[in-house]
């Protein structure tokens, strides 16, 4: 019988995953957060001194919000209540409000845990502000996504927001070694064989999270058979079997979502194809829908290259319908084909930056009337109102060049396309350079 089925036996029910048998539950038993939690630090302080307040807790998943928060509360002999906002509804949240009333009244506080605080609407946020306004509990609020969007101004400013840190290689291997050894909660009463540069693997595919590592290692102990020693090896190709595929941090309408887009996009810009391939391949590992990241390249190929190389956008579009065609993973590489080519080529922003200008005035100067000689004159009617009067044909004209205003009256000698110096653009600023040439120097 080994350590599992003794658990098992014990309690009559499964035993619970190793991550939350290895919850710390003392202070000195958390790894990582010492910018927090260190001597001296802000919440150390605040657990010290029994002087709680309400607070979000934001960082990634896997890192140790539940349990400081629990900490907390047993640290200063307060109650402890918790929900998730995702389980739980308003039946759940009166009934932990009227408790902590109840506590309230013995003079005992109350610490109200509220996990991924960021999926409560903006009126349930609105609720706690009268408690925790007037101490009836100590909200702490954990959220992997950035408070500033998913919280609601009144109910932050009433909290303090503390920022902690996704967990190192070297502070997860940390807490797989505690687990190895711990007979009591963790895999101790097995033989486990396992290396370091194994432990050192499992941190990787964990990316920093302490929960998804604890199982990794778990689940690749459990799959180990037995040697004729008794001990379980633990193997990469074990590790990677439980595991799977990497655990990536991501949202696809959080933080991380618009932090790796913006990745990407900076990469093309600084004509950067390596950085480029590594954050679209990221994209898609995590789960981003190839479709919005092919919406991106058209998008870039218009607003970071224009004109300086025009074939950018029909490459793009042209990946777009690829991937469309193909699907996953065959017409993946149609998108990294794109940003390859959207990363080398010459840039200019001139289109962009001439369409805005252009944009702002539409919305900022008067809307004047189309002028009379560039009017349509579709009726005789028309044309004896003068639409059409004094317009110059330029194919008729000797190399099309004619000197003739476009622009309203208020906007006239107005200037919005710059083109660069830089790919197609050059011979396009060229070109525009001697018609304006050729039209300051008056009719001919």
């Amino acid at each position: 019988m080994d350590l599992f089925e003794r658990e098992e036996s014990r309690s009559g029910t499964a035993p619970a995953p190793l991550a939350e048998r290895m919850r710390p539950r003392s202070l000195p038993e958390i790894v990582g957060q010492s910018h927090l939690l260190g001597p001296g630090a802000v919440l150390r302080g605040a657990i010290e001194s029994g002087e709680l307040h309400s607070m979000i807790l934001w960082g990634p998943p896997g890192i140790g919000k539940t349990t400081l928060a629990r900490l907390l509360a047993s640290g200063t002999g307060a109650h402890f209540a918790a929900f998730s906002a995702v389980l739980s509804g308003v039946k759940e949240i009166r009934q932990v409000i009227a408790e902590a009333e109840t506590h309230a009244r013995r003079g005992r506080r109350t610490v109200l845990f509220v996990d991924e605080i960021h999926r409560f609407n903006k009126a349930q946020h609105d609720g706690f502000l009268p408690l925790v306004e007037k101490g009836t509990i100590i909200l702490v609020g954990a959220t992997t996504e950035n408070p500033s969007f998913e919280i609601i101004s009144a109910l932050l400013s009433r909290c303090r927001v503390y920022v902690l840190r996704g967990l190192s290689e070297d502070e997860v291997v940390t807490i797989l070694t505690r687990a190895l050894k711990d007979a009591e909660r963790g895999l101790g009463g097995l033989t486990v064989d396992v290396t370091d540069e194994a432990l050192r693997l499992i941190a990787r595919l964990g990316n920093g999270d302490a929960r998804a590592s604890l199982n990794i290692l778990e689940l690749a102990a459990m799959l180990s058979p037995p040697d004729p020693g008794r001990a379980r090896r633990v193997t990469e190709s074990g590790i990677r079997e439980a595991a799977q595929r990497k655990t990536l941090l991501y949202d696809k309408s959080g933080e991380e979502h618009y932090n790796l887009i913006s990745a990407l996009h900076k990469s093309l810009r600084d004509s950067d194809p390596d950085g480029s391939l590594y954050w679209l391949a990221r994209m898609l590992a995590s789960g981003e829908d190839p479709l919005f990241i092919a919406r991106r390249l058209v998008r870039f190929a218009s607003e970071d290259i224009g004109n300086a190389d025009p074939l950018a956008l029909q490459l793009t579009l042209a990946a777009k319908d690829a991937y469309h065609f193909l699907g996953s993973p065959e017409g993946e590489l149609a998108l990294a084909q794109a940003a390859c080519y959207l990363a080398c080529a010459p840039k200019s922003n001139a289109v962009y930056a001439a369409f805005t200008d252009a944009t702002r005035d539409v919305g900022d100067k008067p809307a004047e009337p189309v002028p009379l000689h560039i009017r349509n004159a579709p009726t005789r009617l028309l044309a004896d109102l003068g639409y059409g009067k004094g317009y110059q044909y330029s194919h008729d004209a000797p190399e099309a060049l004619v000197d003739q205003e476009h622009l309203p009256e208020a906007l006239r000698g107005r200037t919005y396309y710059h083109p660069t110096d830089r790919g197609l653009e050059a011979e396009i600023a060229g070109r525009i350079a001697r018609w304006r040439q050729w039209r300051a120097a008056g009719p001919k």
